[in-house]
């Protein structure tokens, strides 16, 4: 029995993007992948690609909101595992780690692009990027683990962490270097990067604030 066609249109949209991202796997950025060439990955002639996405920056928006709704899904894990059973940066750094390994090719698209590549797409991922870190603020404020810090301050701490992650992707995703001490493995330097930072706050004392 035939799929209907609104069931069929969405197969396709998902072909162009998973072909989009199996084409970058090879080491290729998205600006260098070529409407046609992604239109024969999906297995259509090139005029289909204009029935599901205006132009390759349109594809590459909803690449963004794809792994954007991964990421977040796999922070509410973390905010479980936080909330719900007390957990420890180690555990949570955990969940995330587990969840690139799951999406590799979807953070690596996101690893990759948030340098590089067109500016909606830049644009996009900077406004994901501080979706996240406005919603981790709003957690660190719920835990009251850093009291004595005012909004502003919580705001400069999150964001650090934030960035941080996303910088780290990039080695989270790709192999390490032969002999790389166990200290200096990407797994290793992010939980004591995050573990810096957390403990770095409750000794702070926030912006423009000095210790008398």
């Amino acid at each position: 029995m035939p799929l209907p066609r609104t069931a069929q249109k969405q197969q396709t949209r998902q072909a162009l993007m998973d072909a989009a991202r199996e084409l970058m796997d090879s080491n290729r950025g998205f600006g260098s992948l070529s409407l046609r060439e992604v239109a024969r990955r999906a297995g259509i002639v090139p005029t289909g690609f204009y029935r599901h996405f205006a132009d390759m920056d349109e594809l590459g928006l909803a690449l963004v909101a794809e792994v954007g709704e991964t990421f977040r899904d796999t922070l509410r894990r973390v905010r479980h595992n936080e909330f719900e059973q007390n957990g420890l940066i180690e555990a949570s750094t955990r969940i995330f780690l587990d969840a690139v390994a799951i999406n590799r090719v979807q953070f690596l698209f996101l690893a990759r692009e948030q340098y590089g590549g067109s500016l909606p797409i830049r644009q996009a991922i900077a406004t994901l990027r501080q979706c996240i870190t406005d919603d981790l603020c709003a957690d660190l404020q719920l835990m009251n683990r850093m009291p004595h810090l005012d909004v502003p301050a919580i705001e400069v701490v999150s964001d650090l962490v934030v960035k941080t992650v996303f910088a780290t992707l990039p080695e989270l995703i790709d192999p390490p270097p032969a002999g790389l001490p166990a200290h200096l493995s990407p797994e290793a330097k992010i939980t004591q990067q995050l573990r810096f930072i957390m403990v770095g706050g409750r000794h702070w004392l926030g912006p423009g604030r000095a210790k008398p």
